[in-house]
């Protein structure tokens, strides 16, 4: 009786072990997770940081920041078929993270994205007489200020599926 138990807890554990989405890796970027997206199903990866950055796609199916991998409250995810190597972006605190510089709190960078073309915002406080810019765009879509991307104090908003990068400048008059 005693070696069934065992035998069905050793199945247990190292049947479900190898079907994990996340990894620890070393990449030579610090801590690192490899997350996967599995029959292009959504899969939520639990990690200690509070942002993640794409170090390298795994998969043939792109991953797009918004779209197909993105961090929220519970963590990391992706989702459609997006698989990759993900590290911390930086924003934390634990050891080896980010060391701010004498700007830290007056000009950073943050995502957005409009996902189904539909109206997104992010908000982020940009300050009394901040700004945003479109630093890089990372959507297919176009991104023009005015029409499918703006901000406002409060934070940026996206639509009809712009999505990218943008320089928060709390330094600007």
């Amino acid at each position: 009786m005693t070696m069934r138990i065992l035998a069905a807890l050793a199945v247990l554990v190292f049947g479900i072990w190898p079907a994990t989405a996340a990894r620890a890796q070393d990449y030579g970027y610090g801590d690192t997770v490899e997350c996967r997206s599995r029959n292009y199903n959504y899969q939520s990866c639990p990690v200690p940081w509070r942002d993640a950055r794409l170090i390298r796609q795994l998969s043939d199916t792109q991953c797009i920041r918004g779209r197909t991998w993105g961090f929220d409250r519970r963590g990391l995810w992706v989702d459609r078929g997006c698989s990759g190597v993900f590290a911390d972006a930086g924003y934390g605190s634990g050891p080896g993270g980010w060391r701010p510089g004498p700007d830290w709190d007056r000009r950073f960078s943050v995502g957005c994205a409009s996902s189904g073309y539909q109206y997104q915002f992010c908000a982020v406080d940009l300050g009394r007489g901040g700004r945003a810019y479109l630093d890089r765009q990372t959507s297919n879509s176009p991104c023009v200020e005015g029409s499918t991307w703006g901000w406002n104090r409060a934070g940026i908003w996206v639509d009809q599926g712009c999505a990218g990068v943008f320089v928060i400048d709390r330094r600007w008059r």
